[in-house]
């Protein structure tokens, strides 16, 4: 069952995704096949994550189950929209360094 925690995740990564597409391809409002792929692949990913709704963010991850080829491209998503991501999405920004902060203070 998906928390909020993780649909929350999923819509970041979308966003993200859609941000980069937009910008990076040009794509208009629809994405690009290949960034629709990056986001489907993004989404089973994080359903199919074996800590379950105890998932921390992936880059703190110690289990990388994304194929090098994937993580790679998501990657260099990141690097683009992460960012921007203050300026055009700061709630999901500002939620995310929350989840991630979150994870390392369980650890403590």
């Amino acid at each position: 069952m998906k928390t909020g925690r993780i649909n929350r995740e999923q819509l970041t990564v979308r966003t993200m995704i859609r941000m980069y597409c937009t910008s990076v391809h040009q794509s208009g409002k629809e994405v690009c096949v290949d960034c629709r792929q990056l986001i489907e692949y993004a989404e089973q990913r994080t359903e199919k994550c074996r800590f379950g709704n105890d998932k921390q963010v992936c880059v703190n991850c110690p289990v990388h189950c994304y194929k090098p080829e994937m993580r790679e491209k998501i990657r260099e998503v990141m690097r683009y929209s992460g960012p921007r991501m203050i300026y055009h999405h700061p709630n999901l920004a500002w939620m995310h360094i929350v989840d991630k902060n979150r994870y390392k203070l369980k650890q403590s």
